[in-house]
């Protein structure tokens, strides 16, 4: 397993990953057409080359004997929901994780990687969102010492979602 900074040369691979981990997981519960306009807004060559191109963010991918088995795109200095009380706030924008990989280290490894990252951005606290219908998720979040600490609204398409907002203590420094 090999954890890695993306660059601007992984924006095809990870567009097409990216697109097929959100399929994935949240393809059964949503109508196709909604699936389709978040995809095509979210997840094209061209934005994803931006985001990893983006000073304020960065991309780590995680890879298995070569091919890609879960990424997560992390923010610093951005908005922050009110919910999210703290100095130096960092998000853990998306956290993926292909399902052949599931239960074998990788989401620890990604998510011990992302709040390493952060801290070292001189975050004090992470926070991200999770949709409140995905408990595989919300169970591994919380077992990495993320606390609940309230909801937002994410759009799927044209499907106005509720998330939980939850809050990991980085340093109290």
């Amino acid at each position: 397993m090999t954890i890695r900074t993306a660059t601007v040369a992984d924006a095809d691979r990870l567009a097409a990953f990216a697109e097929l981990t959100f399929r994935e997981a949240f393809g059964a519960m949503n109508t196709p057409e909604d699936m389709e306009l978040h995809c095509r807004r979210s997840y094209s060559a061209a934005k994803q080359a931006e985001e990893i191109a983006a000073t304020d963010s960065m991309t780590l991918l995680c890879e298995v004997d070569g091919m890609l088995a879960g990424y997560t795109q992390l923010r610093w200095g951005a908005e922050v929901p009110a919910c999210v009380i703290g100095a130096a706030v960092g998000e853990i924008q998306r956290f993926y994780v292909h399902s052949p990989h599931h239960g074998t280290g990788v989401a620890t490894a990604l998510m011990t990687a992302a709040v390493s990252h952060l801290a070292e951005r001189g975050c004090r606290n992470a926070w991200l969102s999770v949709w409140e219908q995905n408990p595989r998720a919300i169970a591994f979040y919380r077992k990495c010492g993320f606390i609940e600490v309230g909801k937002q609204i994410f759009l799927v398409g044209n499907d106005p979602q509720n998330d939980k907002v939850l809050v990991k203590v980085l340093s109290t420094i």
